[in-house]
């Protein structure tokens, strides 16, 4: 513990200037001339960056900065003592006591423990007074050894009629085999938090439950300065805390089963949260870490009043959906399950390419006329905002229309030719990670060029992606290893995959994707009618997942194709933008028909459901089909297949991929677009409130007695 700090690393009462740039610099260089570090530049460099993300001012004229760097040889701890003091962006001053934490890039566990130890003991005030008052540096130094080798006493014992707690508090154990109740708040696998315990709760009051994270970018002193002030601040609340310290040694993660039975999150943080899906539907306040530090007391009170409020921000529930796909990384995972997630991820990140490109296109229209196909290329190449053209079709706007609309149209379609190479090259990546996206999208380039379309995106992805895994796999000497995800992997994983499709594969399935296309977008009459229904089922039956995905992407796919000879591409984007928005505008008139049918959430969500159907978001229904698929979902099904087939039966059309009502300038047909919509939605709406009402489950005799059956009106 003293090699990381002796006298040579110790100033009192000196002047290094005044400010923190001058404060670090000097430090780092009574590191390095105490031979703890390589060079001055590198550290300071390090150290000034990281105060620049948060200053490392805290309460009582304390400051800490620190970082990690490649700069150090050695964990060092550098302390001065200001005269004059510095302001380090503390709230209630400049700071006198101050010490530089320097670690290596690759510092151990051990060392990264002593330097967030003593980072804790400088929020105790009669440690730092302690260091105001030593005369020598020597002294210094022993006060920091005796910090870092201090042990927690462990918690006062509190008798055994005292101690008996009821079933709603359970019994609190913690690591240390110390009760629960005798310490309230707590650090997750670290014991109580030393000092007295708190009051024994009533059983006829339960004390509010709270988990926090903690978590900084260095992870040395902020994480666990802001751990000890929550619990602290908690104690004082009457408040039972557990943190979590996602710092940079080793975490302990909360239990389960006290995340669980919390009733409300803090998150302190300037980094993303690690698991934060354990978190989901839990009350959430958040803020950065240092906030935890400065206000530990107002987060407590902020944390305890979510708790008790209905409309509070809570954790979302996306995060549980990307770890149940993450844990399903697993042998014993189905070939199904792989092959369905590969086929999410590369047609999730090719949207984003996609939809900015539609709307583009369609903004091109708007501007340029039905015509700026045929134009755009030649006003580009042949014109400027200096020189705007006058020998095309007039427009609404003039000749600066038809330029704008050009330059739109243009952008657009080059978007949207990212479709299927990005398509393939995520659907590698999924696959077999980063390796795989450059033979992915060559392999998409690939089918473009053989005119195979979506089908050859998929096919071509899936194969690079197993190339790329296959040759990644390969066991090679160690000089290799570095040119395998650059430059082998790519190379060969390329030839193989493209390989392939230009020798054996692209002309059928080509021939195979001009064969559907032509057969689905000839649809008239009836059968358009049929493939509406067919769309709207599809877009409905499972809210954004890979049902809803696949309809989506057959539409998106062949946008681009649309013409004013030949709008069944757009017929079919615009059936399947519609009925996408049945169901989150279904649910939304659903809870003001009927409440009573709604939990109180629900209701919440409703509201919420209006501008997320409005906006073709899908996944608004998601909360309502999580609560009760069984309605939910064939409700949806009823709506969306009702929209669909009037969208197809009325020849609405559209030219943007996303945006609904939003979008309006690119919806041909417009009133008969809102027609269908509010027609399914109402179908919808009316078709969930009957199920609710008339469709009821049977009580279920091994239902828990705390979970209330819904009952017939």
């Amino acid at each position: 513990m003293t090699t990381l700090i002796n006298d040579d690393l110790v100033l009192l009462d000196a002047d290094l200037g005044a400010d923190t740039t001058s404060v670090i610099r000097n430090l780092a260089e009574l590191i390095a001339k105490t031979g703890r570090a390589a060079e001055v530049e590198g550290l300071f460099a390090d150290a000034l960056a990281r105060e620049q993300k948060t200053a490392t001012g805290v309460p009582g004229g304390i400051a800490i900065p620190h970082c990690r760097s490649e700069a150090v040889l050695e964990p060092t701890l550098a302390m001065a003592r200001l005269n004059p003091a510095v302001d380090f962006g503390a709230k209630d001053g400049p700071a006198d006591i101050i010490f530089f934490i320097a670690a290596p890039a690759g510092a151990d566990n051990e060392h990264l423990k002593l330097l967030s130890k003593l980072a804790r003991s400088l929020i105790k005030k009669d440690f730092t007074a302690a260091l105001r008052a030593a005369a020598t540096p020597s002294e210094i130094v022993d006060l920091v050894a005796a910090a870092l080798a201090d042990t927690p006493k462990p918690p006062t014992t509190i008798p055994a009629p005292a101690a008996q707690m009821t079933a709603a508090n359970g019994p609190g154990e913690t690591g240390n085999g110390a009760p629960g109740a005798a310490s309230g708040a707590r650090e997750a696998g670290g014991g109580p938090i030393a000092g007295e315990a708190g009051p024994t709760p009533q059983p006829s009051a339960r004390r509010k439950r709270i988990v926090a994270v903690t978590a900084c970018p260095t992870g040395i002193a902020h994480t666990y300065m802001a751990a000890d002030s929550l619990v602290a601040a908690a104690e004082e609340a009457g408040v039972d805390l557990q943190v979590e310290t996602q710092g940079s040694g080793a975490v302990t993660p909360l239990d389960p089963a006290v995340i669980a039975d919390a009733d409300a999150v803090i998150f302190a943080v300037d980094v993303d949260v690690r698991g934060k899906e354990r978190f989901a539907g839990k009350p959430l306040v958040s803020s950065p870490v240092k906030r935890g530090i400065d206000e530990p007391a107002k987060m407590v009170q902020e944390a305890v009043a979510a708790s008790e409020n209905p409309n509070a921000h809570r954790v979302p529930h996306f995060g549980a959906e990307e770890a149940a796909e993450a844990k399903a990384e697993s042998s014993s995972e189905s070939l199904g399950s792989k092959v369905k997630k590969v086929l999410l991820t590369g047609v999730s990140y090719m949207i984003p390419f996609v939809a900015g490109g539609g709307l583009l296109i369609a903004l091109g229209f708007l501007l340029g006329g039905f015509q700026i196909p045929d134009f755009a290329d030649k006003i580009l190449t042949g014109n400027s905002l200096a020189n705007l053209p006058t020998d095309f079709p007039a427009q609404a706007l003039g000749p600066l229309g038809a330029y704008l609309g050009a330059v739109a149209f243009k952008i657009g379609s080059l978007s949207m030719a990212f479709l299927v190479p990005a398509l393939a090259g995520y659907i590698a990546f999924g696959i077999a990670d980063r390796p795989g996206i450059a033979p992915g999208f060559t392999a998409g380039s690939v089918a473009v060029f053989m005119g195979a379309g979506f089908l050859g995106g998929l096919v071509g992805g899936i194969l690079a992606g197993l190339a790329a895994y296959w040759i990644g796999s390969w066991k090679v000497p160690r000089w290799l290893r570095g040119l395998m995800p650059v430059v082998i992997i790519p190379l060969l994983g390329s030839i193989i995959a493209s390989g392939a499709m230009l020798l054996f594969l692209g002309a059928p399935i080509a021939a195979l994707s001009e064969g559907l296309n032509h057969w689905l977008t000839g649809m008239s009459g009836a059968s358009a009618v049929v493939l509406g229904i067919i769309l709207g089922l599809m877009m409905c039956f499972d809210l954004g997942g890979p049902v809803n995905k696949v309809a989506y992407a057959f539409a998106v796919a062949g946008l681009g194709a649309g013409s004013i000879a030949n709008q069944a591409p757009w017929e079919i984007m615009a059936t399947v933008m519609a009925a996408g928005m049945v169901p989150p505008l279904a649910m939304a008139l659903a809870t003001v028909l009927d409440k009573k049918r709604f939990s109180l959430a629900e209701r919440e969500n409703g509201k919420a459901a209006w501008l997320l159907g409005a906006s073709f978001i899908s996944e608004g229904a998601i909360p309502f089909a999580a609560a009760d698929p069984l309605r939910v979902i064939p409700a949806s099904m009823l709506g969306g297949a009702v929209t669909g087939a009037m969208t197809m039966a009325f020849h609405v059309t559209s030219q943007a991929p996303h945006g609904g009502f939003f979008v309006f300038f690119a919806i041909g047909n417009l009133a008969m677009f809102a027609i269908s919509i509010a027609v399914g939605t109402v179908v919808a709406a009316f078709a969930v409130v009957a199920l609710k009402r008339w469709a009821v489950r049977k009580p279920v005799d091994t239902l828990a007695p705390a979970a209330p059956v819904r009952q017939a009106a």
